[in-house]
């Protein structure tokens, strides 16, 4: 009997302990919601926070239930203590009981998580929009109600550190393959629209904090919305298996209150402007190198390496290239449309033409191939427009 009793201590003290750890795993203020998912700074995030507590609890209290009562049966009702097996086919109260109960429970769940997919895609009432294309492995944001766009990429210094025999350390960098150059901005209180889509292969556009993502596909525009309730940073990534760089495809979002927001607009239209003008003017060589530099690092180096010498055969080295020190005609035909066949893509549309007339100019005269070619943005501005 002594025995008996500490073996149903034992299985109290199992189901406490079971208890707790769920308790401690599901309370967000004891564990920093390290190990829960966040709460999110979006009304679906919040709502998708709480179907998501729901349930868990739900599952704990079943949980608790069901094992406390089958360990006890296999305790107390074994055959060492004399208990024989009852003889019957089947109890109709246990079955009807068995199976409405679950019913009810799942309804009581389906409700509030129909009433979340409903208001997940429910654009309406949006106050701006941002059309979002992936790329391989970068992002383009265009702001369709203020005519400003720009590419979002990983940032110089992770995009150096995760190259083959770098010699950095990673953890010297500020969010490692976690940071872009040119992030997200959005303000807070807005109901914001997302039209995503992609100009190559599957992206999937993701920030956790939001509470959802989206599917980037060729050819095909997915919808969403957010509402950001708090101003900060948030960071994301392409949740899409997209290709050898996937893992360097970060998304980083800067919410700002509303007139910050339309300071850091003010400062967007100002750089156009600039943009404009230094595109007709005539730029130095010293000029267009020292911009190639930063543009290369930031969208040529992922495939062609830093130092030019690429990774055969998929991504070839530029260094003593037959196409970096060629006709330069043809150079800037694969810069602009790409190259059938190959991982090379149309930049054409994707960076500004004093961006690709710098990166062709650096490419020419860096790695060796010191051409004394250069290109000038007005040169790209007229092919670019036809």
């Amino acid at each position: 009997m002594k025995k008996e009793n500490t073996l149903i201590v034992a299985i109290a003290v199992l189901a406490a302990m079971c208890a707790a750890f769920w308790v401690l795993l599901a309370a967000p203020a004891l564990t920093g919601n390290e190990i829960n998912m966040p709460v999110g700074v979006t009304p679906q995030s919040a709502t998708h926070y709480g179907l998501h507590m729901i349930i868990l609890w739900i599952c704990v209290v079943i949980g608790i239930l069901v094992f406390t009562a089958m360990f006890t049966s296999i305790v107390l009702h074994r055959k060492s203590r004399g208990h024989q097996a009852a003889n019957f086919s089947h109890s109709t109260k246990a079955e009807i009981a068995w199976t409405i109960i679950p019913v009810l429970i799942l309804v009581g769940m389906a409700v509030p998580a129909t009433r979340a997919l409903v208001q997940m895609e429910d654009p309406s009432g949006s106050e701006m929009t941002i059309k979002i294309t992936g790329f391989q492995w970068k992002w383009k944001y265009e702001y369709l109600d203020e005519g400003i766009e720009f590419v979002s990429s990983l940032k110089a210094d992770s995009n150096a550190a995760r190259q083959l025999y770098s010699g950095i350390d990673p953890e010297s960098v500020d969010n490692y393959l976690l940071d872009v150059d040119n992030p997200l901005v959005l303000p807070v209180g807005k109901k914001i629209k997302f039209l995503i889509t992609a100009d190559d292969v599957l992206h999937s556009w993701w920030v956790p904090d939001f509470g959802w993502k989206r599917d980037a596909i060729p050819g095909f525009i997915n919808e969403s919305w957010t509402l950001i309730e708090q101003p900060g940073t948030y960071r994301g990534q392409c949740a899409e298996l997209c290709g050898k760089d996937h893992g360097f495809m970060p998304v980083v979002v800067v919410a700002l209150p509303e007139n910050e927001y339309q300071d850091w607009l003010s400062e967007q239209r100002s750089g156009a402007v600039v943009e404009s003008a230094t595109t007709v003017r005539n730029w130095t060589l010293e000029e267009l190198m020292e911009k190639g530099e930063q543009v290369y690092a930031s969208q040529c180096s992922t495939c062609h390496q830093a130092d030019g010498q690429g990774l055969p055969p998929a991504f070839p080295a530029l260094a003593g290239s037959a196409i970096a020190t060629g006709n330069i005609e043809s150079h800037l035909q694969i810069v602009l449309e790409g190259r059938e066949g190959t991982a090379m893509q149309a930049f054409r549309g994707l960076l500004s033409a004093s961006d690709i007339a710098a990166a062709i100019t650096y490419t020419r005269n860096a790695f060796g191939n010191e051409t004394g070619d250069l290109v000038q943005p007005a040169a790209i501005a007229d092919v670019t427009k036809g």
